[in-house]
């Protein structure tokens, strides 16, 4: 039985703990279940827009598809963030842009390997729920 839950500050507080290091300083989290299995917890980047872009005439232009990050068990369950990044559309050239994990990873506390996940790299695949 799946059970979608709201987050009040305490719980919030609590996914901060739990979660990659840094990684709400550009996601919200929009959306926690409690499925049979384990949890999933839903991250939508914010609508920041990139300071690589900065001055860039970029508007939001959807999300790429949604990825998961299979993370640690906790207490022996599944424990998936599924995370949407950001799509923009730079007005002036039409060329469609996304955040460069790369340069997050440097001035953040990102590990390399979260950050080559966010920037779509193969080798991540999803369990079968």
């Amino acid at each position: 039985m799946e059970k979608e839950t709201k987050l009040n500050s305490a719980e919030h507080q609590l996914l901060e703990l739990i979660l990659p290091a840094g990684i709400l300083e550009y996601f919200e989290i929009k959306l926690v279940k409690n499925i049979q299995i384990g949890f999933e917890v839903y991250l939508e980047e914010k609508p920041d827009i990139p300071t690589e872009f900065t001055g860039a005439p970029l508007r939001c232009h959807g999300f790429h598809n949604e990825q998961i990050i299979h993370d640690f068990p906790i207490r022996g369950k599944v424990f998936d963030l599924k995370v949407k990044r950001r799509r923009w559309l730079n007005t002036s050239t039409q060329e469609v842009v996304s955040r460069d994990w790369d340069l997050v990873a440097k001035g953040t506390r990102f590990t390399q390997e979260f950050a080559s996940f966010l920037k779509g790299l193969p080798g991540y695949s999803s369990h079968k729920h």
